[in-house]
């Protein structure tokens, strides 16, 4: 029975969804928060999944690309490669640390709040909501 209770809890606590199909593809994705830190303020993070293999969407600066790889709940990106435009610095790191991170993302799930999550081997999740249509 105990063992019954925390397995149930696990999985609550853990997301409720690694179908591949709750993960909509060319559709965008808004970003919340970069592992423990939320964004700053008015700056617009985003991610959209192609079919195609191919991640795209802006870093809140530049334009960013990479491909990605989808099996099951492990996701994985390639480098990233983005346009070079400058701006403020907090910008700039910002942007930095959301490069960084999706390069150690290994899996993904949705919470239970139906937000994508986008997990390191270690540390807290990449957030994203699904934009409106």
């Amino acid at each position: 029975m105990k063992r019954l209770l925390v397995t149930l809890a696990i999985s609550l606590l853990s997301g409720c969804a690694h179908d591949s199909d709750a993960l909509r593809r060319d559709h965008g994705y808004v970003l919340e928060w970069i592992g423990e830190r939320p964004l700053i303020d008015n700056s617009h993070l985003t991610m959209t999944l192609g079919e195609d293999g191919r991640a795209y969407g802006s870093g809140g600066c530049n334009h960013w690309f990479a491909a990605y790889r989808l099996e099951g709940d492990a996701i994985s990106f390639g480098p990233v490669g983005s346009t070079r435009r400058l701006c403020a610095p907090a910008l700039m790191e910002q942007e930095r640390r959301f490069f960084d991170a999706l390069g150690h993302v290994q899996r993904w799930d949705l919470s239970n709040v139906q937000q994508l999550q986008l997990w390191p081997a270690e540390g807290l999740p990449l957030r994203l909501w699904l934009e409106e249509d």
